[in-house]
């Protein structure tokens, strides 16, 4: 036999063969083997300050790399801090590795200190969670965890190591599997020729992109299709810029709370062509009430079954061969009603009057006016959940895939902060704000600490108004009142610059566009608190209410 080596740098080993450039973490008495040998790797060991924060990064990272972005964490509660980001990476269809610590073997079937039934917990919320019952097993382990979290539809998946297993010695012939990545197929012809039938005989249809086209990089073939084909194109939340906003063919964003001005598009429409959409993405109720419209699925895998999404033709394989073949079998272009110009003409005068608003505290459609004159056309913005996320995916226009991120699946709040992180260091060239209320900005700010130690620079730009705005907004829609939903804050430039971090307070409009470029200039991290009144909020869901169709 030859020389023996440690299993845990045969785990080190096995990342470093899948590409592993980062490990977000918390180290924990069970996987100091595995932490130390890390530090003889390519691998860079970002050191969190809460478990949550290390998934969220591990998400981002996986989500605009398409390579599964790792997260590690010590058993029990380390490990189940790692939840709320892990599933929020599953619903997000976002490939994640999240590797902990567990008791050693020769105590977890017993009653014993932190024992916990991690992989019973992870399963629900991963595409594959297992416990790791040898040495020998690690490489085809972690091969498999890999291997499912970046084959589609992708996800997170979840492996616990005892700690007997991660400290045992291992033959040193013991070594990771090769890489092979799957690789998806040429569209069905006769499935191809089925689609083209539907649209033979369509009178308006219309294209719904989603987040699924954006990791399949279907722009190109998307802006062909539509081009050729004379269609409009609506995306959602999550397929933001994988259609360019400024496209004459596009409508914006589907995905708010009401009947917002992109649904008259899908009023309008005998057809539905999803690509890359999913349903957790969006509702497809609110596209297809009546149950009465023809839909052609294209992806690389099957459609959900939804009683409001009944699929006529399903094409599955690479997306964009497929948007090529069905362009080129179908023998018409149609024509661009009047519909879609005007829902364009009414987001421009939206964002229009946002920039003329002077008023103070800012209002919502201002600070997002701002935020997209000061950030370029492939900068990164990432939206956290609550009325931010709202204001800033339905109004700011989106020209390249991935650079206006939200959470839509699980809709976590808390993302933003440790998200911009991950998305820093996946595009260090590209610049990075954190759009987020001051709620969500409080569950992870402490990763305000791990930016400034690890010299990562980024944008926190906090929509201040001392409440939970969203729930506000709902009750007092819903429910006339609210209640339970207002909250003290800390001095936000106080608060950034005891992390180290550049503070800045915004007191007038005229000051938040000036303070961003300075900001986003700077090679440090930065918070920038600005009070927003969301007055505007429940004007623009009784003006949504009051607009009636057909355009």
């Amino acid at each position: 036999m030859s020389a023996q080596g440690n299993a845990a740098r045969l785990i080190v080993q096995a990342l470093e063969a899948e590409g592993v450039e980062y490990v977000f973490g918390i180290p924990g008495e069970e996987n100091i083997h595995f932490v130390d040998a890390l530090n003889d790797s390519s691998i860079r060991y970002v050191l969190v300050r809460h478990e949550q924060g290390a998934a969220f990064m591990a998400e981002i990272y996986g989500r605009l790399t398409g390579k599964a972005g790792v997260a590690s964490a010590t058993l029990g509660p380390g490990a189940i801090n790692l939840m709320l980001g892990v599933a929020d990476a599953n619903t997000n269809s976002t490939p994640v590795v999240a590797i902990t610590a567990q008791v050693g073997l020769d105590r977890i079937y017993k009653e014993s200190h932190q024992v916990v039934d991690l992989v019973s917990l992870f399963r629900p919320i991963t595409k594959w969670a297992e416990l790791a019952p040898s040495p020998q097993a690690l490489p085809e382990l972690i091969r498999k965890a890999f291997k499912t979290a970046q084959t589609e539809r992708p996800g997170a998946v979840y492996l616990a190591i005892p700690e007997d297993v991660e400290s045992a010695p291992v033959p040193g012939d013991l070594r990771p599997l090769p890489v092979n990545v799957v690789r998806t197929q040429d569209p069905s012809p006769a499935q191809i020729a089925r689609a083209a039938d539907v649209l033979a005989t369509a009178r308006r249809p219309i294209v719904l992109a989603g987040h699924g086209a954006a990791r399949a990089r279907a722009s190109d073939a998307l802006v062909r299709f539509s081009e050729r084909l004379g269609l409009p194109v609506a995306t959602t939340f999550n397929g933001k810029g994988v259609f360019p906003d400024d496209h004459r063919h596009a409508l914006g964003a589907v995905g708010f709370m009401r009947h917002d001005y992109v649904n008259f598009g899908f009023d309008e429409a005998d057809v539905l062509i999803s690509v890359g959409y999913e349903l957790q993405e969006f509702d497809p109720v609110k596209i297809n009430p009546m149950r009465d419209k023809k839909i052609i699925h294209i992806h690389q895998f099957p459609a959900e079954v939804d009683d409001h999404y009944p699929v006529a033709v399903g094409v599955q394989g690479d997306i964009s061969r497929s948007l090529h073949a069905l362009a080129d079998a179908v023998h018409r272009r149609f024509e661009i009603n009047g519909t879609g110009e005007k829902i364009r003409r009414m987001v421009r005068e939206e964002l229009a009057q946002g920039r003329s608003e002077d008023g103070f505290p800012l209002s919502p459609r201002r600070v997002v006016a701002d935020i997209r004159e000061a950030m370029g056309r492939e900068d990164i913005v990432l939206a956290d959940t609550g009325a931010v996320k709202m204001w800033m995916a339905r109004m700011y226009p989106t020209y390249e895939p991935n650079t206006m991120l939200v959470s839509n699946g699980l809709s976590s709040m808390g993302f933003s902060v440790p998200g911009a992180l991950a998305a820093k260091l996946a595009f260090p060239r590209r610049r990075v704000l954190a759009a987020t209320g001051d709620g969500a900005f409080l569950m992870n700010s402490q990763e305000l600490e791990t930016a400034v130690r690890e010299r990562v620079p980024f944008v926190v730009l906090v929509w201040v108004d001392d409440a939970y705005g969203l729930i506000e907004w709902k009750m007092d829609l819903e429910l006339g009142r609210d209640s339970n939903v207002a909250f003290g804050n800390p001095d936000f430039v106080t608060y950034a610059e005891s992390f180290g971090a550049r503070g800045y307070r915004i007191t007038s409009a005229d000051e938040l566009l000036p303070t961003l470029r300075k900001a986003l200039a700077d090679d440090v991290v930065s918070v920038i608190a600005v009070p927003v009144d969301y007055a505007a909020n429940l004007e623009l869901t009784d003006k949504l209410g009051e607009l009636t169709g057909p355009f």
